[in-house]
């Protein structure tokens, strides 16, 4: 009975929302969605390119999308919740040696198997229990993204939040981020300048299953 009802939570999608719909304004990159991500192809249970969040999750990032619209900003989404079996894409990805067509673009160097053993890519993603999110800032007056100094998903110590391997004002431009997202009540991790997780998480111990769709979600 345990188990049927584990399961049932990791298929339930009425804890979860549109991020569209709670915040109209951001802009969607959804990367694995595309082939331009570090696998190279299309990640396992993509199936629209629209992020989804955690009811909880998505109330706070509107609150920080308004403090960044304020200050000329939009939130531009790379990712949000992630499948369970999309995480599990990533682990045969890294088991197999032979495919590193992205190698110069996301993880030049490292070798796959370091991108696990450095905390670039984890067993068990926070992403897939709702309440993580990928992100950086849009400008609204040249209408481009922000330049932090390292591109999304480039697994380098270059994208540690806290190098100084960069410019001051592509640090500066990192540290705006990272404190309205700590202001809005989510937590910054040590190797990416574009993962939060909201600190208070509804669903700790849920990895969810169900695929990234619209069409999935109860209304």
């Amino acid at each position: 009975m345990a188990t049927d009802f584990k399961k049932e939570a990791e298929h339930n999608t009425s804890a979860f929302v549109l991020l569209s719909d709670y915040v109209p304004g951001i802009v969607q990159e959804i990367r694995y969605f595309s082939t331009y991500n570090f696998v190279g192809d299309r990640i396992d249970g993509y199936e629209e390119p629209c992020a989804l969040l955690t009811k909880e999750a998505a109330r706070a990032l509107k609150a920080v999308a308004n403090e960044a619209n304020v200050m000329g900003y939009r939130l531009k989404i790379f990712d949000a919740y992630r499948p369970a079996k999309a995480v599990k894409h990533f682990v045969l990805w890294g088991i197999e040696d032979l495919d590193q067509r992205m190698k110069p673009y996301f993880y030049p160097q490292l070798e796959k198997q370091e991108l696990f053993i450095k905390g670039y890519i984890a067993a068990r993603s926070s992403h897939s229990r709702g309440s993580a999110i990928d992100l950086t800032l849009f400008n609204m007056q040249t209408g481009k993204g922000v330049d932090m100094g390292s591109p999304f998903d480039l697994f380098s110590p270059v994208s540690h939040p806290d190098c100084k391997d960069i410019t001051q004002e592509q640090y500066e431009n990192r540290m705006i981020l990272r404190s309205a997202m700590i202001r809005g009540g989510f937590e910054p991790i040590d190797c990416e300048w574009w993962h939060f997780m909201l600190a208070d998480e509804p669903y700790p111990d849920t990895y969810f299953e169900f695929p990234v769709s619209s069409s999935y979600l109860k209304k």
